[in-house]
């Protein structure tokens, strides 16, 4: 077998059956790469998660089928051992086979608890190494250390001084491969027994990459002060003043690592510092790291133009290639938008077309596979609820709040990141990023969060927001809260953040807090200056201080706060508005959605340049038609502010956890 995924396939055969039930408790099939594969076959995937949701989905989509004698090939996921599917309705069982796929027997030699722990994603590496040379036995230890060398490349023996061990942090956390903690926690028992090392803060540094970002930025000012005589760095500079105590000078200048730190600056990672009578050479590596004004704004906007055109993600693409992408993408938009230069909106529309041709073709092949993935890194947003399920179970206080910016986009929000930064430097803000749903609709991807389900199973809201707060509490009373311990309050954005929580919330009693700031969107549906026009006003407003003072108060009531948005928004063109009634059910300028396909079909041919967008999660005679680049469904020669299409900066939307630095 060349790929674990062929041992799985092999049982996957068209026409066999017409529905398979499958015990599948490591989430191996729903593995992104595995669920596509599996769709290319004809195979729908569905999840049993709740017997009632389940029956519905059942019922309306696939016993229709069975009865007019169409055939299917289901396959319902559980995330059940094998010997759990006989408890499953007696309908199911008699009209199904039955399949098991674990861990434990693609990797017989490994230890099953440390392998369980391991992304999905990882085991391509894992089962090469494997396959080139089948390891004996091993315990615990000895499957961590085999997986640090086989799939994260690290060698604790390669590792011997600091430029050696810099690196390989790094390449770790600059590359985002987040380490488990049972593999940090071994790396770190490993290197503690150099001597070298001994003034590193391992255990800070190595589980952490915003500690570790924190503790270059930090040790940056040390190593420029060091680079010349009579240069005057504006930063704490003596050892005491350090959060993280120990070794002060880091080899920043080594060939290996520079590239790495250089990048760190461009991307937004790490913050450049005043200097005083600091003379560099022009071309020098340092100056990214050295903040100025004017020109070397030009500079770095002009260097992160290639470090994208290099990175665009291919056809075959994971979706945390983009998100990855999605967030540099960000970071340049906001550069350009928020600085005065005109040539470079013209040069990022232009890039951005062409991005946007390519990531629209991989969401035709790739978004479906999003949909079931485990929500541990949520990839869709309605897997965020049960992303806090998880904080609420591992926090001592066992409490939620969640901050949903209505229309949000990744760039606006590196814009809004900026401010919150100067307005609180207690604030840690762990960022990453997720995808909408499709269409980028207020009332689908935003009641998507709040339900923690996909829209297929609120058809009967789906065009509204009114039902929000009914979803939000019914998700946390599945989860074994009560109606009293979830609070929900939606239209904010203006006043005294502070007394507006106080009357929403109960602090030590509230356990479950959701919150829609509609401010943005508000500001977006006014807009006639396009996306530099949008983010002046998002400064300004957040200028107010309303979202920092919002969460610093969340965090001081105890609560693990998170914030996203529903959809992004992109500046976009009118090419033309389709004038067809009654027949559509809704009219947006992005996005337009019929009750059937050929009502759809119909006013397609008419435009060109709108798809068709299958109803991937979405609920029976909900048809979308769709924009994608910077067109939209306006008169022509309009300018406007939009969402509701497949364009990145409306699909690709920010998830922040916040957290406050405690020295």
């Amino acid at each position: 077998m060349n790929s674990w995924r062929d041992t799985i396939l092999n049982d996957f055969v068209p026409n066999v059956s017409k529905l398979t039930l499958v015990a599948d408790p490591d989430c191996l099939l729903t593995e992104e790469k595995l669920a596509l594969k599996l769709r290319e076959r004809g195979f729908d995937l569905i999840e049993f998660h709740d017997p009632v949701e389940f029956r519905y989905a059942y019922e309306s989509k696939y016993r229709l089928i069975w009865d007019r004698g169409e055939h299917t090939d289901l396959v319902v996921i559980l995330r059940l051992q094998d010997a759990e599917l006989e408890s499953l309705p007696y309908d199911l069982l008699g009209a199904a086979r039955k399949l098991s796929f674990n861990m434990g027997d693609l990797f017989p030699n490994m230890s099953y608890p440390v392998i369980e722990k391991l992304d999905r994603s990882l085991l391509d590496s894992l089962f090469e190494a494997q396959r080139k040379s089948l390891p004996d036995r091993m315990g615990d230890n000895a499957t961590k250390d085999y997986i640090l060398r086989h799939v994260f490349g690290v060698a604790d023996e390669l590792i011997v001084n600091d430029v050696e061990l810099l690196r390989t942090l790094l390449r770790l956390h600059y590359g985002s491969l987040q380490l488990p903690l049972m593999l940090s926690e071994r790396l770190i028992q490993v290197l503690k027994d150099h001597k070298e090392f001994k003034d590193w803060p391992l255990s800070e540094i190595i589980p952490d990459a915003e500690a570790f970002f924190d503790f270059l930025q930090e040790r940056w000012p040390l190593f420029l002060s060091r680079q010349g005589k009579g240069n005057l760095v504006r930063e704490e500079t003596s050892a005491y003043g350090l959060k993280y105590p120990g070794l002060e000078c880091l080899p920043f200048d080594h060939q290996d690592i520079k590239v790495y730190i250089d990048n760190l600056f461009l991307e937004g990672k790490l913050t450049p510092i005043e200097i005083q009578d600091f003379e560099v050479d022009a071309e020098s590596w340092v100056r990214s790291g050295i903040a100025t004004s004017g020109e070397d704004d030009e500079l770095r906007i002009s260097r992160l133009f290639d470090l994208i055109k290099k990175g665009l993600p291919t056809q075959d693409a994971r979706y945390s290639d983009w998100t990855t992408f999605a967030l540099k993408w960000a970071e340049l938009s906001s550069l350009v938008y928020c600085g005065e230069h005109p040539v470079y909106q013209t040069r990022l529309r232009e890039m951005g077309d062409m991005l946007n041709t390519t990531f629209a073709a991989w969401l035709v092949d790739h978004y479906s596979s999003l949909m079931n993935l485990p929500p541990t890194n949520p990839a869709m947003l309605h897997h965020v609820p049960r992303r806090l399920v998880r904080d609420m179970e591992d926090s001592a206080n066992g409490q939620v709040a969640l901050i949903v910016v209505d229309g949000l986009s990744l760039d606006q929000w590196a814009t809004v990141r900026q401010i919150l930064q100067k307005q609180n430097a207690h604030l840690i803000m762990r960022e990453s990023a997720t995808f909408a749903w499709i269409p980028t609709l207020t009332s689908v991807s935003r009641q998507s969060i709040f339900s923690g389900k996909p829209p297929l199973y609120f058809p009967s809201s789906i065009n509204s927001t009114n039902s929000e707060g009914k979803l939000w509490t019914q998700f946390w009373e599945g989860q074994g809260l009560s109606r009293r311990d979830v609070a929900y309050q939606r239209g904010l954005g203006d006043g005294d953040a502070i007394y507006i929580l106080d009357s929403i919330i109960h602090p030590g009693k509230t356990k479950a807090v959701g919150l829609v700031v509609d401010k943005i969107d508000k500001i977006m549906h006014g807009m006639q200056l396009g996306s530099a026009g949008m983010h002046n006003q998002i400064k300004q407003w957040c200028q107010g201080g309303f979202l920092t003072s919002l969460i610093a108060q969340l965090l001081e009531y105890g609560y693990n706060v998170w914030l996203t948005a529903d959809h992004g928004n992109i500046q976009c063109d009118g090419k033309g508005r389709p004038s067809e009634g009654v027949i559509a059910e809704t009219r947006g300028e992005r996005a337009r959605v019929y009750p059937s396909s050929e009502l759809r079909s119909q006013v397609a041919e008419s435009f060109p340049f709108a798809h068709e967008w299958p109803p991937i999660g979405l609920p029976a005679n909900y048809f979308p038609l769709v924009t994608g680049g910077h067109d939209a469904f306006v008169n022509q020669g309009n300018t406007i502010v939009g969402h509701g299409g497949v364009a990145i900066e409306e699909v690709i939307v920010p998830l922040v956890k916040f957290e406050r630095r405690t020295s």
